[in-house]
């Protein structure tokens, strides 16, 4: 990993704690519930032949699943956690959040990407986490990322 993306990705978790992303929740992702929703999305890529990086963080933005499937391109990763980062730090989807950019409705968020695929967890009504995918249109990534969401029961 490049420095310059190491200093990117630093740039985001400062801004976690800034906007109130923690681990107040009193709900919590698991690993199980990782890997469930990991399967169903990685299934889904491959019924789509999309090469993805899929990866899933909880609420503190802390990696707790990150799948890079057979030809995925490397920068695939950066992207994916840029997307969970983001969506952690906006408080919404990624795509809404690109789409409230453009409208002037929401704050640059520093690295921020704007299109889809990076989708908040929710269980219970909390947020728990986000979970992202990375390597085809942003709308076939977040289709991805719908299905394994669903897989464990939680609201896209």
């Amino acid at each position: 990993m490049k420095l310059g993306t190491l200093a990117r990705i630093a740039l985001l978790f400062v801004a976690l704690p800034a906007v109130g992303v923690g681990s107040a929740s009193a709900q919590s992702l698991t690993l199980a519930q990782a890997r469930t929703a990991m399967d169903a999305a990685e299934a889904e890529a491959r019924r789509n032949q999309w090469n993805l990086t899929i990866l899933i963080v909880d609420a503190d933005g802390v990696p707790i699943y990150l799948r890079r499937m057979d030809g995925a391109s490397p920068r695939t990763q950066d992207v994916a956690m840029r997307k969970v980062m983001t969506s952690l730090a906006s408080g919404m989807h990624s795509g809404d959040y690109g789409q409230a950019l453009a409208a002037g409705r929401t704050d640059t968020i520093p690295n921020g990407v704007t299109f889809e695929g990076g989708l908040l967890v929710r269980l219970g009504g909390q947020i728990v986490g986000a979970m992202s995918a990375s390597g085809a249109r942003g709308s076939e990534d977040a289709q991805v990322v719908r299905v394994g969401m669903v897989a464990i029961g939680a609201q896209p």
